[in-house]
């Protein structure tokens, strides 16, 4: 299963302290059997390069120059896990299975107390419970991803 990662949005945008998260606490996506992972992140932040040389991520913000370029990345992905960023807008709206980490309080885009999104139907929201906290939407997140390619595995569905 091809995934999309996404942990830092633009730094330049005010809420950015509280939507990016350190690729360390998503460290544990690279052990799921059957999960290749691949950085949709431009740029790849400095304080995350060790992190990100040992979990094996391939480097491809060179090319995602444009959204027409990531959009092109994203078609051949079977899920994209993304903070609330660009990214995962342009993959909701493309259609493409999405799970977003949302930051506490949420933008109002993302409503209160849901799991989904009206404006995108293939996007699955995994809220922190209070602000700061992240390790519980991560660890939900990862939970559903593990017992997903369990469940692929026992499907006998190739991967």
């Amino acid at each position: 299963m091809r995934v999309g990662l996404v942990w830092a949005g633009n730094n330049d945008n005010s809420a950015d302290w509280r939507r990016s998260i350190p690729l360390a606490g998503l460290r544990e996506l690279a052990t799921i059997p059957g999960v290749r992972l691949v950085s949709l992140q431009t740029p790849v932040p400095d304080a995350d390069r060790a992190v990100f040389s040992e979990m094996g991520l391939p480097d491809l913000s060179a090319d995602l120059t444009d959204f027409g370029e990531t959009a092109a990345v994203i078609a051949n992905l079977d899920l994209v896990v993304s903070v609330d960023s660009a990214v995962a807008h342009l993959a909701g709206a493309m259609g493409v299975p999405t799970w977003t980490l949302i930051y506490e309080p949420a933008d109002w885009r993302w409503m209160t107390r849901r799991e989904d999104s009206p404006w995108y139907p293939t996007m699955r929201l995994f809220r922190q419970p209070r602000a700061g906290q992240w390790e519980e939407p991560i660890g939900r997140l990862i939970g559903a991803l593990r017992q997903y390619m369990q469940g692929a595995q026992t499907a006998g569905k190739p991967r």
